[in-house]
């Protein structure tokens, strides 16, 4: 069953290359209610945790510098649908594959500098969500 929240970040680059209120704004034009937002650094545990389950992946340690090197934006997001309308709207992981009018398409600029994450699955979202909101009910 769908719910009606997802969990969003803005990643470093997205926050360093000055793209929070454009995004934003993406965001709530496209329906979302921000429900929750803060600005933030993941540590390297933080991030460690987080990125776990790619732990075994080629690339996790480039993912863990990369997200650890500059603050993000995490917001929990509500509209009907949210995740599966969310991740449409962020566009695929390569902006050069994302569809006009996404997130990525416009701010991404390499599959691993790619602006935002969105939840994949409303267990996801729940789980995401906790992690960076701890002590909130937040789904």
């Amino acid at each position: 069953m769908a719910t009606n929240r997802t969990f969003t970040m803005i990643k470093p680059d997205g926050v360093e290359n000055g793209h929070i209120g454009n995004i934003l704004a993406m965001i709530t034009t496209a329906g979302f209610k921000i429900v929750s937002l803060k600005l933030t650094q993941l540590t390297i545990a933080d991030a460690q945790a987080f990125y776990a389950v790619h732990a075994a992946r080629p690339f996790y340690g480039e993912l863990v510098e990369f997200m650890t090197r500059g603050p993000i934006v995490a917001a929990i997001l509500e509209k009907d649908n949210a995740v599966e309308d969310f991740r449409t709207l962020i566009g695929a992981t390569n902006p050069a594959e994302a569809a006009e009018g996404t997130i990525r398409k416009a701010y991404a600029t390499s599959i691993g500098e790619n602006a935002v994450h969105g939840s994949d699955s409303d267990e996801n979202a729940a789980i995401e969500g906790a992690f960076h909101f701890a002590g909130r009910e937040q789904f």
